[in-house]
This record gives C-alpha cells, structure tokens and sequence, in this order.
C-alpha cells in the first residue's frame, strides 16, 4: 500500500449471479485528494461504494483503510475500523428518519464517540451548541436544527447529511451521486460546499457520479467505468486527450 494513501482498493470482485458488477478494480486515493469515477448506470459505481463500506461482501480483492485491512475485519473491529469512513448517498430525503428532528438525526454518530474530534473542541459541549456549529458549517441557519426533515428542501436536507458526515472529523468521505437528485442550481451550490470542506478540513473523497461535469470539478484524478470495470483513468486536466479510451470519448461528446 501507498504510505500517503488513505485508501487502496486492490482487485476488488463483485459478482450477482452471472453478471460481474466489480471486475478486477483498484484505486488508491491520497490524504486530501479527490478522486472521481464517472460511469452510466449499472456501470458498478454504487457496488465500488458498499464493497468499500463492506456493506456487500467482497468476493476477491482487498480494501485498505488508513493502513487496516477492512476486507479482513468484522463486527466490531470493522466498525471501529471505519469511524474514519463516512458517506454521504444520492437520495437526502432517504437518510432521514421522518419522525426524528434534525438536531437528533445530525448528532446521531457523534453521541456514538467518547470524545468529539479536534475541529470542534472549541464548541461547547452542550448538543444544540453543537448543531448550531454543524449546520452554520454547511451554510443552514440554526433555526432548522429542531425542525423534521419534510420541512427542509432537497438542497438543505443534502447539507445536513454532509454536516452528519463530517461531524465525527472523518479522513475520507464517500460521496455516491450527491447531487443527482437536486436542482441544477442547487447542485452547483453543493458542489461549491464541498470543495470548500475539502480545504477547510483537509478531506479525502471518492466522489461518484454519472455526470462528467461534476466529477471533473471535483476531482484531481478521474476514474471511468463499465460493465464494473475501470477501462480509463487520468489526471483531471487529461481529460480531453485524443488517447482517452472510446468510452470515455462518448461521455464528453454527451456533456459538450
């Protein structure tokens, strides 16, 4: 593994009866980077983020998580491997529970640690403080802390899960279609915020993604998929090079 990886994913297999939706795939991200995988649906993105998470099981491969061997672990020992690992998924509305506040839902992982990470040692300890903090972070007034998630739009919901994600000071964040369900002008606004807590807070990401726009903004590296497998990767600024792979031509020809 790469000393300044956070992650490294090695030949990772996923196979659903006689469809392989992860053949042979690797990436390494490094602390503080951004890499992007672009691919149409079914293209494996979403299986690459649960066999990462070990929310599927790996049938081959290994994924390495700030030098722990996730792919090894269980029960316990894996959830304490991935208090660094968070993720932030396409449908906010879905990673709500409706009956339970705002404020509940947001501190939810941080009532889970003993100690509150360094990036807010100087936020008092009392919860709504807290929250407060979080979601002014995100660009949310305070008032919203104690509203339910049907008050609050697509864009705001979005914002609180990134605020929940960020809130245990994760080293790595998934970010599996972020905007995919928001307004074109809300997803700009997303986008912007997370490049900005990237900086703020020196994250790394896997950032997913069906739209070729977005992942180039985002990412310093870019990755491609099909039918599970990486058939090109690049830097960012290699993007419109006459070698990239057809595949990968037809995806820019689609956003041009």
């Amino acid at each position: 593994m790469k000393e300044k990886s956070i992650l490294h994913v090695t030949q990772l297999v996923k196979q659903y009866k006689d469809v392989k939706a992860l053949n042979n795939v690797s990436l390494h991200i490094d602390k503080g980077e951004c890499v992007g995988i672009v691919g149409e649906s079914g293209s494996g993105k979403s299986t690459l983020v649960k066999s990462v998470l070990r929310l599927t099981e790996i049938q081959q491969g290994e994924v390495w998580f700030a030098e722990k061997p996730l792919h090894r672990l269980k029960g316990k020992k894996l959830q304490q491997a991935r208090l660094g690992m968070q993720v932030v998924f396409q449908n906010p509305a879905a990673s709500f529970n409706p009956k339970v506040k705002i404020i509940d839902s947001l501190l939810e992982p941080l009532r889970q640690q003993r100690t509150v990470p360094s990036f807010l040692s100087h936020v008092s300890r009392n919860e709504k403080e807290l929250a407060f903090y979080l979601l002014e972070t995100v660009g949310i007034s305070a008032e919203y802390a104690l509203n339910y998630p049907h008050e609050l739009s697509g864009g705001q919901l979005q914002r609180v899960a990134i605020a929940r994600a960020i809130s245990v000071g994760p080293s790595l964040v998934l970010l599996d279609e972020p905007t995919a369900s928001l307004d074109v002008t809300v997803q700009a606004k997303i986008l912007n915020l997370l490049k900005d807590l990237q900086e703020t807070f020196q994250l790394s990401y896997l950032f997913i993604s069906h739209d070729l726009a977005a992942v180039k903004f985002m990412s310093s590296r870019m990755m491609v998929m099909q039918q599970g497998e990486v058939i090109d990767q690049f830097d960012r600024a290699n993007l419109f090079d006459k070698n990239r792979h057809p595949y990968t031509k037809k995806l820019v020809r689609l956003f041009e």
